[in-house]
């Protein structure tokens, strides 16, 4: 016992985790372990280095002496030992290949593997001696027994990455040469010429230790052989080569072949002709593919049908940014990344955030930007494409620097994880015991564990911040004064990057650009901080053109606060829903620049909520009392808290805060407040001798107010006891025009249009009557039509009293006892009939308009008020201004299937959307979803589909008015 002690307490301070059960297999053992146990101080895990070499020098006594007598085999071997359990079963297993592991290089690898299952090297196809397991057996223990002698060299310092990688890559190169040798014992392909293009890491010369190979197939049929019949051999030949690789055997499979780059991915045919590849590149490959295809090389087969293959592809990669998709496609696939990085784990060093997925996806895209102009940049693997993107100044010299050190520590942990086990893996494990052994492996003695987690997440921060490093901060290098030392993007080729990621005038953005970045001001340089995080969130909105034009408009305004440049750099929910607002509504950016502090409200969801409206109504009534004496002011004051909130609005409905009813409902309580405010400020100038109310009709009535409504109301007014009726009548008439002047006034917001024109008689009748004159129009003279305008009738604003007198006067007329004759609903439905072929404008697509077109708001609105019309006289649930409100009551009344009121539900609040989608993203009014393909994609990206989703959106909407214009036949025509 006190020998095991002290031998435990030697072994501790060696390094060994679990001193006492290694002391116990030294004292177990029959070897004399002794002299060795010292060089184990430095091997990642010594306690699993001294399991596996007892184990081996038990199967292979002559081990020990090789071990004492060789310093390098020593070295070598316990440094795999110590990280790969899984080398150490195959060494264990075969310890023949142990004295191997000193050899400074191993022959060439393709002889090797094609000898082990025995081929000869020297025949331009090789033929297996015989396949089946003993072949396959045979290629496992020699694949693996160079993969031994690889890791030997990596682990102890004399091979770096890129050697490493690469011969990785051969390596499996081989393995597919021989796969295929063993493939041709069970296929007769004497017809077809075929070759094996190395895909991804492979075929870039930078492969992991265990990873999927992908490839991609292509073949031709030898002079006078049938195309169709070689192409079968063919393809039965790529099946058993793939069979020959992922087959389990007593000495386990080597890794899946993945052909799912191919032409048309799975679904395509494993195996084409060169011809066919290059028909299907041509018309029908995506960005994607191309990016795929800078990785392409011939690793196996006929070499020279792989080489003849890279060529002709080559040309369409390098000119892959002409494409007319190209900005589309890019964008779609920096999407597939950044949901990559969303889904996974923050411990993934391949997909996670500031994993290798984000270094890789960059590096290529630059390729295919600049690529194109300079041959320099054509390289396959990802640290020379680096490396090249420095030197031609398209990356700063730093950047690159950091990157490639982030690059190179991310490979090196990747490995250190897939030798452990030899499994495919990259997600960094949370135990201190396996952190211990990747961070001894990587040379960290002190803190082991401490030291590799600050290191990782250091690295993994620095690639994080990829887009900003490799994107955009050499566009600010193109028009800034910078340093120097630091390389320069041209503008040409800055103008590149700038179209590549969707800007359609690059020139015109380089332009701001410089206006907003140059100088050395303490703006300039903060400014010279945010571009780059800002001009990759412009070019995730529908017009990154507009978005950046706003942002230099807006921070000239206010470039000077203290306040705004030092909240978008600190706050990063502000600057990223200022640019996501700038780039998508040409609408608020016109509010935003007119004011600018409502910067300060994007910061915050609670600061976007809907202010209900007797906080709006006392701010309106301040604002107005401070301008006693001065009606103009106080409206102009009134008007400017009305600009802000529909700021408010705007920018919660493009956030996606608030639904199309909460947007119509906030819209029409600003609309009464700032009609409210108005008339007091008018009243303030005549006499008392009137009451007067407001009467809010059409959209503005039914609280499903738009951003570009305007105010469809009616004026009422009341004599007050002893006053003059002509005198009343004047004074009511002088404040309603003076209302109508105020809100007119010329100003830099947006007019709040009153409109009349639904009061008796139209633009013939008085602009403002008494109740007593309402109430005998509408006992003599009113028609079905006035009815149902009178169905959206409430008070809006003054006089509560009047307005209640008033909207109880008309329910007898809007909501009769007996419901509808029914020749007041034929005249009603021939209205209806009339409408839709004479108002629609001319040239308007009747299917794409929102409002008269089938299944648009029209319809939707006309069957709730036909309901209305005909039974809320007996069913008082169905008094209501509002249209969704009518028919959810006339559900539960049981006069409408539920089925239809969510169709019918579901079209009004998709026009409704569109209508809004197109006053926000335009900055003017329209009731047509646009023609013209580029103002429809934006119109789809505001209404929240992907870039390329405007067709989706079209059949969408489509779709969905269609079925409500089938319910509205059924329910409203009787059809």
């Amino acid at each position: 016992m006190p020998r095991i002690e002290s031998t435990a307490a030697r072994l501790a301070k060696l390094g060994f985790a679990d001193a006492v059960r290694a002391a116990q297999l030294v004292r177990q053992s029959e070897a004399d372990l002794d002299d060795i146990l010292e060089s184990l101080v430095e091997v990642a895990d010594p306690d699993q280095a001294l399991v596996s070499l007892i184990r081996l020098i038990e199967r292979e006594p002559a081990v020990l002496e090789a071990v004492r007598s060789d310093e390098v085999l020593r070295g070598r071997l316990l440094a795999v030992l110590g990280v790969s359990a899984a080398l150490g079963e195959h060494l264990v297993r075969h310890p023949g290949q142990v004295a191997r592991l000193a050899e400074q290089r191993l022959g060439e690898a393709r002889a090797e593997l094609l000898r082990a299952v025995g081929a000869e090297p020297g025949e331009s196809e090789p033929r297996a001696a015989e396949g089946g397991t003993g072949a396959l057996t045979a290629l496992r223990v020699a694949y693996r027994g160079r993969l031994a002698h690889l890791a030997a060299r990596d682990l102890t310092g004399q091979a770096t990455l890129g050697e490493v990688t690469a011969e990785l890559s051969d390596l499996a190169g081989a393995a597919l040469e021989a796969a295929l040798a063993v493939a041709r014992t069970e296929v007769e392909a004497g017809e077809v010429r075929f070759a094996v293009i190395g895909m991804g890491k492979c075929g870039a010369r930078e492969l992991n230790y265990i990873s999927d190979v992908d490839v991609i197939f292509v073949a031709e049929p030898r002079e006078g052989a049938d195309e169709a019949k070689a192409l079968r051999a063919a393809t039965r030949l790529a099946q058993a080569m793939m069979r020959a690789c992922s087959a389990t055997t007593p000495e386990g499979s080597l890794w899946e072949v993945d052909a799912g780059l191919r032409p048309e991915g799975r679904s395509g045919p494993l195996v084409r002709t060169l011809a066919s590849h290059l028909a299907y590149y041509r018309r029908w490959a995506k960005t994607w593919e191309f990016q795929a295809l800078l990785k392409a090389r011939p690793v196996a087969g006929d070499l020279e049908l792989g080489g003849a293959y890279v060529e002709a592809v080559n040309e369409m990669v390098w000119s892959a940014a002409t494409r007319e998709h190209f900005v589309e496609d890019v964008q779609a696939m920096r999407r597939r990344v950044e949901a990559h990085v969303r889904a996974e784990g923050e411990r993934q060093l391949k997909l996670g955030p500031g994993g290798l997925r984000d270094i890789e996806f960059a590096v290529q895209l630059l390729q295919l930007v600049h690529g194109r102009l300079d041959p320099l940049l054509r390289r396959r693997a990802t640290l020379p494409a680096l490396a090249a993107l420095s030197r031609g100044g398209y990356v700063g010299r730093d950047d690159s620097r950091g990157l490639a050190e982030a690059y190179t520590f991310l490979r090196q942990v990747e490995h250190l994880l897939q030798l452990h086990r030899l499994r495919r893996t990259h997600v960094v494990p949370t135990g201190d015991d396996d952190l211990r052994r990747l961070g001894r492996a990587l040379g960290m003695q002190a803190d082991p564990v401490g030291e590799f987690t600050a290191r990782w997440r250091r690295h993994a921060m620095e690639a994080r911040r990829l887009h900003e490093k490799l994107f955009y901060r050499p566009l600010l290098q193109a028009v800034a004064r910078l340093p120097e030392s630091e390389a320069r993007l041209s503008t040409a080729a800055a103008a590149a990057r700038l179209e590549a990621l969707g800007y359609v005038d690059p020139r015109g953005a380089l332009r701001h650009i410089a206006n907003l970045s140059t100088g050395v001001s303490r703006r300039a340089a903060i400014q010279r901080t945010l571009l780059p995080v800002m001009l990759g969130w412009f070019a995730d909105t529908p017009d990154p053109d507009a978005a950046l034009l706003g942002f230099r408009q807006v921070s000239d305004k206010l470039g000077s606060t203290p306040w705004y440049l030092r909240l978008l750099r600190d706050e990063t929910a502000v600057a990223a829903r200022m640019a996501r607002v700038l780039g998508t509504s040409r609408y608020a950016t016109g509010l935003l620049m007119h004011a600018p502090d409502a910067v300060a409200m994007l910061g915050s969801d609670d600061e976007l909520a809907v202010r209900p409206p007797e906080s709006l109504l006392g701010e309106a009534s301040a604002a107005v009392s401070r301008y006693a004496g001065d009606p103009e002011g106080a409206v102009t004051a009134v008007r400017a808290l009305r600009r802000k909130e529909l700021f408010r609005t705007a920018v919660a409905d493009i956030s996606g805060l608030i639904d199309i009813e909460t947007v119509g409902t906030a819209l029409s309580r600003l609309n009464d407040v700032t009609l409210q405010a108005a008339l007091d400020a008018a009243l303030s100038k005549v006499p008392p001798v009137t009451s007067f109310a407001i009467i809010a009709m059409g959209r503005l009535g039914g609280m499903e107010c738009s951003y570009a409504s305007d105010a469809d109301v009616m004026f009422v007014h009341s004599p007050r006891p002893g006053a003059d009726e002509r005198e009343a009548g004047d004074a009511a008439f002088a404040v309603a025009n003076e209302l109508r002047r105020l809100l007119s006034l010329p100003a830099p917001d947006p007019p709040l249009l009153i409109d009349p024109d639904l009061r008796p008689e139209g633009r013939q009748g008085p602009l403002v009557r008494t109740l007593a004159s309402y109430r005998a129009y509408y006992s003599r003279w009113s028609a079905p039509w006035e009815a149902q305008a009178l169905l959206r009738a409430r008070f809006s604003a003054g006089d509560a009293e009047l307005g209640a007198a008033f909207t109880a006067m008309i329910d007898e007329l809007r909501y009769p006892q007996s419901g509808l004759r029914d020749d007041a609903i034929r005249e009603i439905r021939r209205l209806k009939a009339r409408m839709e072929a004479e108002r629609l404008p001319r040239g308007a697509d009747p299917a794409l308009h929102t409002k008269l077109g089938p299944g648009g708001l029209s319809d939707v609105e006309w069957v709730a008020q036909l309901l209305q019309l005909c039974h809320a006289g007996e069913r008082p649930s169905l008094r209501t201004t509002r249209t969704l409100e009518a028919l959810r009551a006339a559900v539960g009344e049981g006069l409408l299937d539920p089925d239809d009121e969510a169709v019918l539900a579901e079209s009004w609040r998709f026009a409704s959307r569109v209508r809004d989608a197109i006053m926000l993203m335009k900055g003017r009014p329209g009731d047509s979803v646009p023609r013209d393909g580029g103002e429809r994609r934006m119109l789809a990206q505001t209404l929240g589909y992907p870039p390329d989703g405007s067709e989706d959106f079209l059949d969408d909407y489509r779709r969905v008015t269609r079925r409500a214009r089938k319910v509205m036949d059924r329910v409203f025509y009787g059809a």
